[in-house]
């Protein structure tokens, strides 16, 4: 294997402290019962529109009220985008690793570019990723093989030479349609309707935490072999 990708939220990076916290201040704004830490986290991977229905379940996604918090949902996540949130420990060792053996690594996520981008930066992480494919770069996303083909033609590495490791069923999906080796990230934001039979997802490989998928990209790329001049 000559590259890695990853899925950013609840992959490479922990981010759910931050929209905890969001979450949880605009259920106590508006006089309502606190949602469950453990249950935002679940639904991070699902995007704005899911977490926001967990401070409103009784509005439709298309109300013209909910998009107004969704809205107001995600300006208090972009004001504040990295106060909680850092790489998942181990992870960077694991980056660092790649880069001395001029691995790259990359992101490929239904995030939105801007704060994909915004993320990267507060992170120092901007000049390090070799590339980033967001919602705005395809026609269609995540499960669909097409930005897992738009990270490969910019790495210029064949699909089935890289990794994709990512925490939600349409990660493995986009990974496999595109004939890349798939680990199933199960150290993160895993949705409840999917986290009992992991099985299920048909990745390649599972792994519990960020030491055994270092061990599994040494493994794969071989970079436990001393770098070359």
């Amino acid at each position: 294997m000559k590259a890695v990708l990853f899925d950013l939220d609840g992959t490479l990076i922990d981010t759910a402290a931050d929209f905890i916290r969001i979450i949880q201040d605009m259920c106590r704004a508006e006089g309502r019962e606190v949602v469950a830490a453990d249950l935002i986290r679940s639904q991070v991977s699902e995007g704005a529109r899911a977490m926001v229905s967990l401070v409103y379940p009784e509005l439709n996604i298309d109300d013209p009220v909910f998009l107004t918090h969704r809205q107001h949902f995600l300006d208090l996540y972009g004001a504040d985008i990295a106060v909680d949130t850092d790489l998942f420990e181990g992870m960077n060792p694991l980056l660092e690793a790649l880069e001395a053996h001029d691995i790259p690594w990359g992101i490929v996520t239904n995030k939105p570019r801007e704060l994909s981008r915004s993320l990267l930066s507060a992170l120092n992480l901007t000049e390090r990723c070799a590339v980033l494919v967001c919602p705005e770069d395809v026609s269609r996303t995540k499960p669909d093989p097409e930005p897992m083909h738009l990270a490969a033609r910019q790495l210029n590495i064949p699909a089935e030479q890289i990794i994709y490791a990512g925490d939600h069923p349409r990660d493995i999906d986009a990974g496999r349609n595109a004939d890349m080796y798939t680990i199933l990230a199960a150290y993160g934001y895993l949705p409840l309707q999917h986290k009992d039979d992991l099985d299920a997802w048909q990745a390649d490989c599972i792994v519990n935490n960020v030491a055994e998928l270092y061990q599994v990209i040494q493994q794969l790329t071989g970079f436990a072999q001393p770098a070359t001049a």
